[in-house]
Parts: structure tokens; C-alpha cells; sequence
């Protein structure tokens, strides 16, 4: 155990290390939450239009979540006060008037793991569109980074997967949290895992859900329109009520969001919309990738669905999604 102490410590101290030249330097752990950024701008701008350009544009709201929640929380702090423990946060965007126009990554500058986006700007006009021209792209970034970060935690703390039928039969890997309890694991083509959100990186009341399946691939062309169909004959057969007749569908008042993205270097279809129970009052918000595995003429399809009253439940949305993104189709 002492030796195995020793090993988990050089470790930690290893990815604190950063090269300047021969020498190490050991960089301090960063702080702050998931999908949550430091804003360093002068108070002046952060109380005028540029301020309200970021609130604009980074008070978006996240899609499919039953209250409005943004894409990400900004804090903001005047350069005079960027000092100290304030430079440990891990997501920081840093604005500086230039003589030119620019925008620049730095990685584990304070400290790690940290993402530091630098923002030069030549005047007021120029800042505001900057930040209306390529806010969603600096938003993308960082939760990119947060999705590569959350990943990581998984990936050290994942249950194996392997030995579930379901992915076994499937012949996926996906990293899911040791947390995540087997609720059904078909001998080949269904699996639901739960996790009671009391601990973890989501915590509050109620539970997230993961749900894997495949299903044939007929026509390529109708697979986004199916969707919805798909899941609801799934809630039908897989996800029953507390009675009879009870069981999980599409919220029929609220239309899902879909788009296209890559899974595993696959083409899928990202939905993200609102789940509620047949005749009944529960319901959530849920996150879906149908992905198109052509090799093997199927489609593989995750799903992250939450159920937690009277909370948030924006990060536990992410969660899902870090855990949907891990798929891979060997």
C-alpha cells in the first residue's frame, strides 16, 4: 500500500509539471466548476457594451432543459485584482487592448489543468465584435476542454465495460463512472445503467440514466425523422411507469432540437429534447446521439436521460454527454 501511495503521488506530480527550458516548474491544481469561466476585463468595459456583448452571447441558453440554464457561467474580475489564487482558475478568458486584433490559447499557464483563451482588441468597437464575431467559437473551446477534462476523470474511474452484454454483443467500448448502476442488460441489444446523483461531478436529487441499443439501418435519409419514434417504441417496451399503461415518450409539447455531428469519426445525429411518462407527471430532460455505423449496417444509439426535480440540471446533462462522446465502435 506504502509503495503504491509513493507511485499515486509522483504521478500527481508529474501531470502538475511544467517544462520551461531544462527546469520543471510544479504548477498548483486549478480551481473552479465545469461550465463555468473567469472573464478578466477592465470594469469599465465589463459595465458598457463589451460587457454586454458577453452577456449577450455567452447568456445563451443550453437547449432541451426544462428551466432556461446558459451554456456557461461567466464571473468577471478587473485586471488590477488577477492575482494569487485567482490565477488557479482552469477556464479563464483574458481580454487586453493591442495594437492588433487576436485571439490565443495557453495551456497550464497558473496552473493545472487550465485553458487560458487571450483576447487583443485595438478598441471598443473592435472588442464588440470580436465577441459577437467569434464568441460561440470561444464557448466551443471551453467545453470542449471541459469535455476532454470530465473525460479523463471517467476514464480513471471507469467500470468495465467488457463484461456488460450489451456492449459486449455490440462490440463498444464506452467510458461510464464506476457510480453507474446495471438497471437492464439484455443478452445483446439493451442496456440501461443508473446513477442516484448523491456524489460525483453531478449532484442533486434524482438520477441520470444511460441507455444503449442498436437497430437496423434502413434509409439513411429518414434516420433523423425517426428519432423520436424510435426512442418512444424503446420507452414503451424498456422504461415503464409506477402503473400499467405508464412508460417514457418524447414530451409531446416540446419539440427536440437535432443536429449533425461525429461520433467516434462517425456521422450522428445529436437530440436533445424533454422525456415525460405517459399519464403521469414525471418528466426531465434528455440527450441522444444516433450514430451511423455503416461497416456494420446498424445504428448505434446512445441515450443520457435526467430525472431531478427542482434543481438544475445543466451539468448533468454534460456529464451524459462526456460519457456518450467516449463511444467507440471497434
Amino acid at each position: 500500500m506504502k509503495k503504491i501511495l509513493i507511485l499515486l503521488s509522483a504521478l500527481m506530480l508529474l501531470l502538475s509539471c511544467k517544462h520551461s527550458g531544462n527546469a520543471e516548474i510544479i504548477l498548483p491544481p486549478s480551481s473552479g466548476n465545469t461550465n463555468a469561466i473567469l472573464v478578466v476585463m477592465k470594469s469599465s468595459k465589463w459595465l458598457g457594451k463589451p460587457g454586454d456583448a458577453i452577456r449577450s452571447v455567452f447568456g445563451e441558453h443550453q437547449v432541451g432543459l426544462p428551466q432556461p440554464e446558459t451554456l456557461l457561467s461567466v464571473s468577471q474580475i478587473d485586471p488590477s485584482g488577477f492575482s494569487k489564487f485567482v490565477r488557479n482558475n482552469k477556464a479563464i478568458l483574458f481580454f487586453k487592448k493591442s495594437d492588433s486584433s487576436s485571439l490565443s490559447i495557453e495551456k497550464n499557464k497558473f496552473s493545472s489543468p487550465q485553458m487560458v483563451i487571450n483576447v487583443t482588441y485595438k478598441d471598443e468597437y473592435d472588442l464588440v465584435n470580436l465577441i459577437n464575431n467569434r464568441g460561440k467559437e470561444i464557448i466551443q473551446l471551453f467545453k470542449d476542454e471541459d469535455i476532454k477534462f470530465t473525460q479523463g476523470v471517467f476514464k480513471r474511474e471507469r467500470i468495465d465495460a467488457s463484461k456488460l452484454s450489451t456492449i459486449k454483443a455490440l462490440g463498444l467500448e464506452i467510458d461510464i463512472p464506476e457510480r453507474y448502476r446495471l438497471v437492464q442488460d439484455t443478452l445483446s441489444n439493451f442496456l440501461w445503467m443508473r446513477h442516484h446523483l448523491m456524489s460525483g461531478i453531478a449532484r442533486g436529487d434524482g438520477s441520470n440514466n444511460i441507455l444503449i441499443y442498436s437497430l437496423p439501418l434502413k434509409d439513411e435519409s429518414k434516420i433523423a425523422d425517426n428519432i423520436t419514434i424510435v426512442r418512444d417504441s424503446i420507452g414503451e417496451k424498456f422504461i415503464p411507469g409506477s402503473r400499467e399503461g405508464m412508460y417514457m415518450i418524447t414530451e409531446q409539447a416540446y419539440t427536440p432540437f437535432i443536429y449533425e455531428t461525429t461520433i467516434d469519426g462517425k456521422k450522428a445525429y445529436e437530440t436533445r429534447g424533454k422525456w415525460e411518462v405517459k399519464n403521469d407527471f414525471m418528466a426531465g430532460p434528455f440527450l441522444n446521439y444516433t450514430i451511423l455505423d455503416k461497416k456494420n449496417n446498424r445504428l448505434v444509439v446512445f441515450e443520457g436521460f435526467t430525472y431531478a426535480p427542482s434543481v438544475n440540471k445543466r451539468d448533468f446533462l454534460f456529464e451524459l454527454e462526456a460519457i456518450g462522446k467516449s463511444l467507440k465502435i471497434k
